[in-house]
């Protein structure tokens, strides 16, 4: 294919250079004539492994040159990557100065040029930046008669191995705003290994974001456990070593799914035992002493939705931590239904595991001291909740409280645990998703 590259900084060098060793015939664009004219001499903009001797190899092919000239660019190739940095603002923001300036440049010369043309963006952009600000750029300067499509692509190189990491990625993630835009990327990379995701252009945003958070989260998680371990004289390394050798919990899927707070008789004690242990060894952790305000907030959040419905009926399905147990100790929904009833709801529960009659010992003592109103509020039966609440809350896939759940006209839903139909149901009024 023949491909145009706008920005030639780490991911646009490294992206044209890997793309021309593929077969495809490159163009590199960048406003400063030094980048291109080292590209053009065979020589790389930017110190990375493998990146000098691939560049020498396909200047010398001629399957990659570089230009400063848009219009040459544009009119020598039919698809565009858009690699341009979009830094943070002094205030922490997206700085899409340079996205929207060489979108514009790119619609300015598609006007001219005519034809099809897919217009791909592989600079890290917040969900939205695509539909709502670029393309509306790129409609304006190209003009009503122009055919272009356009798509997401986000780069997932690491600095030090990017080449490496191009030629065998984690995943590749195609944003389309139509199955033709789509197409043209997938041809892009189809000689690569790895699994391609198809999605929308605002999640194949959101991926990189996701990705990032997480890489950011997990060192700073490994740095803080580091320190509060080196200060109670346990060698962290050892620590970790079993911790990643767990893979059915730790490093899996396990607990990465949006839903509602987490609660039981572990994880809150245990993480307010850790964090306290730092404070008292004088050790500054962060992250781990804002999970449980996060989790806190998290449950607020239900609190917030029910409040937006101005309905004061409400239904709880669901009370203990977990679902097939009658745990009720720092259960986030018995946290719920304390909330809400200390705002003067009117509240029915139904559990199928919970009875009074049968809780004992310090699960009985905790749910006297949290709720002790419990019997009044608990229900007998699915029918009997929704036939009093305007508002229902699920915290439970209970299989008779889904099948009883209405569709359409009836309470509004607040949708705790993502219900097996949430997909069809978020097209609905009257159903609300705590984080979907």
């Amino acid at each position: 294919m023949r491909v145009s590259v706008f920005g030639l900084g780490y991911v646009g060098c490294v992206s044209a250079a890997c793309l021309a060793g593929m077969g495809h015939e490159v163009i590199g664009v960048d406003v400063n004539q030094v980048k291109v004219d080292l590209v053009n001499a065979g020589r790389a903009p930017v110190v990375e492994e493998r990146i000098g001797e691939l560049i020498a190899d396909v200047v010398g092919k001629g399957t990659l040159r570089a230009t400063a000239d848009v219009r040459e660019a544009i009119g020598n190739s039919e698809v565009s990557l858009i690699c341009v940095g979009t830094p943070s603002e002094p205030n922490g923001s997206l700085c899409t100065t340079y996205l929207e300036r060489v979108t514009e440049e790119i619609g300015t010369a598609l006007a001219e040029r005519g034809g099809r043309h897919t217009v791909v963006f592989r600079s890290t952009i917040l969900p939205g930046t695509c539909l709502n600000l670029l393309v509306p750029i790129l409609e304006k300067h190209a003009g009503a008669g122009v055919d272009v499509g356009v798509a997401v692509n986000p780069e997932f190189l690491r600095e030090g191995t990017s080449v490496r990491d191009f030629f065998d990625p984690p995943k590749t993630v195609i944003g389309e705003l139509d199955p033709a835009s789509g197409d043209v990327v997938a041809a892009l990379y189809e000689e690569l290994p790895g699994e391609v995701f198809r999605v929308s252009v605002p999640t194949a945003e959101a991926i990189k974001y996701a990705d990032n958070a997480f890489h950011g989260l997990k060192i700073g998680f490994a740095n803080e456990l580091g320190a509060v371990y080196r200060a109670l004289g346990v060698d962290s390394h050892q620590v970790m070593d079993v911790f990643l050798a767990d893979r059915k919990l730790n490093i899996s899927p396990a607990y990465l799914r949006p839903g509602f707070a987490f609660g039981g008789s572990c994880l809150p004690k245990d993480l307010r035992s850790l964090v306290h242990a730092a404070q008292r060894a004088d050790v500054s952790v962060p992250i781990l002493s804002h999970v449980l305000p996060s989790n806190s907030d998290h449950l607020q959040r239900a609190v917030e939705l029910v409040e937006r419905t101005g309905k004061r009926r409400a239904g709880i399905f669901g009370l203990s931590f977990k679902p097939g147990t009658d745990d009720l100790r720092e259960s986030p929904l018995v946290e719920l239904a304390e909330r809400l009833f200390g705002k003067g709801y009117d509240l029915k529960i139904y559990d199928a595991n919970v009875s009074l009659s049968r809780l004992l010992g310090a699960n009985r003592e905790y749910i006297e001291t949290r709720l002790p109103h419990l019997a009044q509020l608990l229900a007998d039966s699915v029918e009997e909740v929704l036939d009093h609440a305007e508002v229902c809350l699920v915290g439970t896939r209970d299989p008779d409280v889904l099948a009883a759940l209405p569709h359409g006209e009836g309470p509004v839903i607040v949708d705790l645990v993502r219900l097996p139909d949430a997909e069809m149901r978020r097209a609905e009024p009257g159903y609300v998703g705590l984080a979907w």
